[in-house]
């Protein structure tokens, strides 16, 4: 499968940009090395503006917007006033201490989804998460970080779980395993609390939580997590993220997400229907 490898955590703006310079300069009908030549750089560099890995110069841009062929004057200071904000690092950065490159990025497609689909076979997703669960489970996944780093583990949850509430919020859609609920994270008290917070969650109108029960067997998704975001922005594809211990991959490729959403549709046939889940999660509660 194709990935796509995050070289830094540039905000999903930048990324749209990028996108956008891609598409003048092709239509502009000019090659890497032609717009280099333009502005005096190498053609990587160019290649790097375009795919977010660097940061926006504004010179640069106003000159190849020139190039391309955008001389109106408020279009042009239109793009440059987009590029000011999207070199403008995201709220994530003041936490760039305890969070890892790989996943400021997901943060950064996270905060600008309008739908977030997630498969999840071991722990709750972090935007549902109670902050003792959380406490629990950094800690189980970061043995030897002092007590600040977790703590500071914590915000980093807290801040993004206010984007299920904000204006404008995203349909978070996410089918859990059974496991997830069964497995004692901190204790019975915690774990009361977690599944009270999940059936609050239900609530919301923009949260959609599906159990994939034991009984249902195997399905298509049982190699490991993953998550699926979908933009506003017709310049934005679909993109999967898949974690594992040390890094993460982003994906795509259409016929690799296609891959994931396939296999998660099949697993939302499967599981238990969100109307039931409320129910299921009392009945678990019970049972802590």
């Amino acid at each position: 499968m194709a990935e796509v490898r995050p070289a830094g955590a540039p905000t999903v703006l930048r990324v749209v940009l990028g996108k956008r310079l891609h598409d003048l300069r092709e239509k502009a009908g000019l090659s890497y090395e032609e717009a280099g030549r333009a502005l005096d750089v190498t053609h990587a560099t160019v290649r790097r503006m375009e795919k977010a890995e660097v940061g926006l110069k504004l010179p640069y841009v106003e000159k190849l917007l020139r190039v391309y062929g955008v001389t109106d004057a408020a279009e042009v200071e239109g793009f440059l006033d987009l590029a000011r904000e999207a070199n403008r690092p995201g709220w994530w950065h003041r936490f760039r201490d305890v969070l890892p490159e790989w996943f400021s990025a997901f943060v950064s497609l996270e905060g600008e989804a309008n739908l977030i689909r997630a498969y999840e076979p071991h722990y709750v997703p972090g935007l549902l998460q109670t902050e003792r669960y959380a406490r629990a489970v950094l800690r189980a996944g970061m043995p030897h970080a002092p007590e600040a780093d977790i703590e500071r583990a914590v915000a980093v949850r807290r801040e993004r779980q206010s984007l299920l509430t904000r204006e404008g919020a995203p349909l978070l859609w996410v089918v859990m395993d059974e496991t997830v609920l069964r497995r004692p994270i901190g204790g019975p008290d915690i774990m009361r609390e977690q599944v009270s917070r999940l059936a609050e969650a239900t609530t919301l109108p923009n949260v959609r939580l599906q159990i994939m029960p034991f009984a249902a067997g195997p399905h298509p998704a049982m190699y490991g997590p993953f998550h699926i975001f979908r933009f506003p922005l017709p310049e934005l594809p679909d993109i999967a993220y898949a974690e594992n211990l040390v890094g993460a991959s982003y994906f795509d490729q259409r016929e690799d997400v296609s891959a994931f959403l396939e296999a998660l549709d099949r697993m939302c046939a499967q599981a238990a229907p969100a109307q039931t889940t409320e129910a299921v999660l009392g009945g678990i509660r019970k049972e802590i």
